[in-house]
């Protein structure tokens, strides 16, 4: 990790086959107003895991990255991200959506960048409330895909990890009549002066 001051500090941390993975609690206070932003928000059936899933489409809405830059989400996500950095890689976003996810849902294992690419994934859990029984939790999983880690949603959570890790996102429960809203944004690995 780097030493860097103005990087935001993880609650948990690890490595998943040499990949790193890293949880940050409690540095979005106003989570309710994205939850309200995204109940009114136009999803559509688009977004798939992987190609051979293509007929298993789930739903989510894209974010322009010049309305990104501005919401105060990225600052935060920004130096998240800063503790991923070394003199010779930083990281600068490509791409921004939310996924929604009911009970019922299909949801498949995937990977957000090759192996080589050292891409990052930024996924914000929005919801204003979480309870352990409603599921939904982020799987991931190791080389033989045996589960390494599971991330349970929670109020304004964000998880930052090597988008080459194999991860699903599981759907709520029966019981659970809450959306699961995760807002991802993709980072690509630039070498330092690239642009961040």
């Amino acid at each position: 990790m780097t030493s860097n001051p103005a990087a935001l500090a993880a609650s948990r941390e690890m490595q998943i086959d040499g990949r790193p993975l890293r949880v940050f609690d409690g540095h979005l206070a106003n989570v309710g107003d994205y939850v309200q932003g995204l109940a009114r928000a136009a999803f559509t059936r688009t977004e798939i895991a992987r190609p051979e899933t293509a007929g298993y489409k789930h739903w989510a809405t894209e974010i322009k990255l010049d309305a990104l830059l501005q919401q105060p989400i990225f600052e935060q996500t920004r130096r998240a991200v800063l503790g991923f950095t070394t003199p010779a890689f930083g990281y600068k976003p490509y791409r921004a959506y939310t996924n929604v996810a009911s009970f019922g849902d299909m949801l498949f294992t995937h990977t957000d960048c090759l192996p080589e690419q050292h891409d990052l994934t930024a996924l914000w859990y929005l919801c204003e409330e979480w309870d352990l029984e409603w599921g939904g939790e982020t799987l991931f999983f190791d080389a033989q895909d045996e589960v390494a880690c599971a991330i349970a949603p929670k109020p304004g959570r964000l998880v930052i990890f090597d988008g080459a890790i194999k991860h699903v996102g599981r759907p709520p429960n029966r019981i659970c009549y809450m959306p699961r809203y995760t807002f991802a944004i993709k980072f690509e690995r630039v070498p330092v002066g690239g642009g961040q």
